[in-house]
This record gives C-alpha cells, sequence and structure tokens, in this order.
C-alpha cells in the first residue's frame, strides 16, 4: 500500500512541468499557500537549526548498581555438606554430583534437615542457611562443619521476548546477569530490532531502555542487572525513511535507521540530480512538524549549496523532490505537490 501511494505521488509531481518563476522564494511565494505551512529557504544562517543527529541517546531511570546476592525461593534444590557426617550429607559423599539430589525448597518455604527439623530457606542467602544449619547442629555435634550450595535454581526467572533470535525463560543464579547478557542468551538480537527501545517490565512498573546507548556510550545505567520476574520485550524497529523523488537518476526510499544522513549524502547515494532534466534550484524537502507542513528549499546550483546540504539531516517521512527544468510555477509547484505530500506522509505514520 505504502509503494502504491508513493508511485501515485511521483506520477501525479512528474506532470507538473509548466510555466517558470525565479527563486529564491519570495514573500509572495509564501502568501499563495495556506497559512498551515511554512516555507524556508535554507541558508548559511538557518542551516545549524537542521544539523541536529536524530538520535540522542537517554541514561536510563534505573540504578547503575550491579550488586547482586541469590536468595533462596521455592523449588530451589540445595546440596547440604556436614564433613566427616556422610549420613547427614545430600546427596551422599561430599564428591557426588549436586544434580543427583538434594533438599528441595517446598512451598511453605522450607525444608527439613536430620535432627534440627525444618530450616528456613525462602528469601535467605546460602550464607544465612549454612550459618543456621551450623549453630543449630552444635548441639548434636561437636563443631559442626557445613556448606550449603544451590543444586539446581528453579525459583527466579526472567523473560526474554521479542527481537531476539530464541525468545527464552531464564534461570538466575549466584552470577548476575546483565540485560546485555540476558539478550545474548536468548540468541542475541535480529536484525529487525530496536536497541533503542528496549522494554524492561518490572514490579509493575515499565522502563524504556537504550541498550544501544551503553554499546555505544558505555551508560552503566543501560545494563541493568536483571532481577526476578524481570519481562524484557525487543521491539521490532519502526520503519525510519525519507523519500527522494522527481528528477534524481534514483528515485528511492533512504533508510534512515542505522545512521543520519544528510540531503546532500541522499542525493549522492542515489547518483545525483538528473544533469539534463532537473534545475538544481528547485530541490524541495517536504516535513510535517507539529501537524503541520513545511517546505525547506536549497538551491544546490553552485557548490555552497551542496555543502549547505551536508548539514541538513533528513528526518524520517521527509519527502525530498527535484524539480523539473525549466522551473515550474511556483504556486503550481507547491501547491499541487503539498496534498500528495501530505498524503504520503500520513500513511507512513499509519504503517509506524
Amino acid at each position: 500500500m505504502r509503494s502504491f501511494h508513493l508511485l501515485s505521488f511521483f506520477l501525479l509531481v512528474a506532470a507538473c512541468a509548466d510555466g517558470f518563476t525565479a527563486f529564491p522564494v519570495t514573500p509572495e511565494a509564501q502568501s499563495s499557500v495556506s497559512s498551515d505551512v511554512t516555507i524556508i529557504r535554507l541558508d548559511d544562517v538557518n542551516i545549524s537549526s537542521f544539523a541536529r543527529p536524530q538520535h540522542l541517546p537517554k541514561r536510563s531511570s534505573l540504578s547503575a548498581s550491579t550488586n547482586w546476592e541469590y536468595t533462596v525461593g521455592i523449588s530451589d534444590i540445595l546440596s547440604v555438606i556436614v564433613f566427616e557426617r556422610p549420613e547427614l550429607t545430600l546427596p551422599a559423599g561430599t564428591t557426588q554430583d549436586a544434580n543427583l539430589g538434594g533438599y528441595t525448597v517446598q512451598a511453605d518455604g522450607a525444608f527439613f534437615f536430620p535432627y534440627i527439623g525444618q530450616v528456613d530457606a525462602k528469601g535467605r542467602t546460602i550464607q544465612d542457611i549454612r550459618q543456621d544449619i551450623s549453630v543449630r547442629l552444635a548441639e548434636f555435634i561437636t563443631n559442626p562443619q557445613v556448606e550449603v550450595r544451590v543444586s539446581q535454581f528453579n525459583s527466579q526467572r526472567v523473560n526474554v521476548a521479542g527481537e531476539v533470535k530464541t525468545p527464552s525463560r531464564l534461570a538466575l543464579n549466584t552470577v548476575a546477569l546483565t540485560m546485555l547478557e540476558a539478550i545474548s542468551a536468548a540468541g542475541g538480537f535480529t536484525e529487525s530490532a530496536d536497541k533503542s527501545n528496549v522494554k524492561l517490565q518490572r514490579a509493575g512498573d515499565v522502563y524504556t531502555i537504550d541498550v544501544a546507548a551503553f554499546l555505544e556510550h558505555g551508560y552503566a545505567q543501560n545494563n541493568p542487572v536483571m532481577r526476578n520476574g524481570d519481562i524484557l520485550t525487543i521491539p521490532r524497529k519502526r520503519v525510519e525513511e525519507a523519500y527522494l523523488l522527481g528528477e534524481v537518476l534514483r528515485p528511492a526510499a533512504v533508510d534512515l535507521s542505522l545512521e543520519t544522513v544528510t540531503l546532500t549524502q541522499a542525493l549522492t547515494h542515489q547518483g545525483g540530480v538528473e544533469g539534463i532534466r532537473a534545475d538544481a534550484r528547485g530541490i524541495f524537502v517536504f516535513r510535517l512538524v507539529n501537524s503541520k507542513m513545511t517546505v525547506f528549499q536549497l538551491d544546490t546550483s553552485s557548490p555552497s549549496g551542496l555543502l549547505l546540504g551536508t548539514r541538513f539531516v533528513l528526518e524520517p517521512g521527509d519527502v525530498v523532490y527535484v524539480t523539473r527544468s525549466p522551473l515550474q510555477r511556483w504556486d503550481d509547484t507547491i501547491t499541487r505537490l503539498l496534498p500528495s505530500v501530505q498524503a504520503t506522509v500520513a500513511t507512513q505514520a499509519i504503517a509506524n
């Protein structure tokens, strides 16, 4: 559908070829269009206003702390070793595979241990549990030497969904798991992943995190340590394109999602303006700003114009149109182009 609208737009504007008027844009020309359309001729004075980068990295509002200590939860399986007392060691023997058995933390958050009975485990660290068992066993055994390990981590999970290669449910363990590590464990980003708008749902709140800012700028807050119950969703990258039409060698959509692209770059990538048919004074950029159309005009008939174009950064939804020689009558050009440009921009907004 988008391609159809763009084709229709191109056919319409290509048909506008009659008349002649001089540039630059004049106040009289501005008065020939409706009040909700702004005409701006790019020059040395105003070009700096349009040279800003499209994407400014943001720091996450989450804490940059990397502190992590695993606390035992329901369904975790614990291995308890009492040295020189093999009858109290489960799994049996200090050299046995811990995955072969152990003490399961039950629904009440505790497990039964010989001699001392119920041991509360839920929400406690391994060190706390070890100390508890040691103190209580001392009533029955002289100077007991106890070690506690988690043989199976079953209680704490995070979910990674969206634009990763293998959406996964990952278990947390005694080693801190960062966001980037969780994404890597899920196969990494897909090509269509939006790294700048990763969603983290935690304790009822949703945070938008720019992971690209961590990768490119080292923002520690943008690579937080994962917590139990976190839901990480990587969205699909929105289509970010500008449209280059009219008297250019290769009219096309220009991808803006990977890097900033200037007006001169876009024209050059598509072969430049058509040398015979195009009028270098009639290069227009149509942009919707706060629901109102702004039309920029760039005169590239001299090298200084092309230099100005290297500082004009295109934004998603821009429509660049190169007029035909001889120049069309100004009011015909703008008045007849605007409805189709506005329809094209609206279609792009719906597609996103």
